[in-house]
């Protein structure tokens, strides 16, 4: 499914405020509130939307410390990647996971209270796994830029750079 510039307007809108009603989303993008909802729940129905969810301050729930950590495997074999795959979607510190090229197999976040308490997930759970070898940790001195929202399909990043 391909989206026109009314779904796309309606998915910028939506990545700012998920808690918009279906009567303002309408005002806004000059479509009367039925047809909005059925654009919204197509959208939805096509996987574009994935879920609505709170955005909520880390440090408020106490976690300060966010590290990312390659991690390396023992082997490269489906099953062995299965089996960490598994295994670190148990694991509630590890916020992203991506499997990556270059010299790491992996890419995780791992948000922690603090060093001795992601010390303890290290030291405990994750070189716990079987099938990790190595780590390599980067901790996050300071979060400079963090977007939830995707850029618009209908913006050209080049338009961006002339006009300015």
């Amino acid at each position: 499914m391909s989206i026109d510039k009314t779904d796309n307007l309606i998915l910028e809108i939506l990545q700012e405020e998920g808690r918009i009603s279906n009567a303002e989303l309408s005002r806004r993008i000059d479509l009367s509130p039925p047809p909005t909802l059925e654009r919204v729940k197509k959208l939805e129905n096509k996987g574009f939307i994935k879920n609505y969810v709170a955005l909520v301050d880390p440090g408020k729930l106490g976690f300060t410390c966010f590290t990312f950590v390659e991690v390396t495997l023992v082997r490269h074999g489906s099953e062995n990647v299965e089996r960490f795959i598994k295994a670190i979607t148990k694991l509630d510190k590890i916020m992203e996971c991506y499997h990556i090229t270059g010299g790491a197999d992996f890419m995780l976040k791992i948000a922690s209270r603090d060093i001795p308490d992601y010390e303890n997930f290290i030291l405990h759970e994750l070189t716990a796994l079987p099938e990790v070898q190595n780590l390599k940790t980067m901790v996050v001195l300071s979060t400079l830029k963090h977007e939830t929202r995707f850029p618009s399909s209908t913006t050209n990043s080049n338009d961006k750079l002339t006009k300015g």
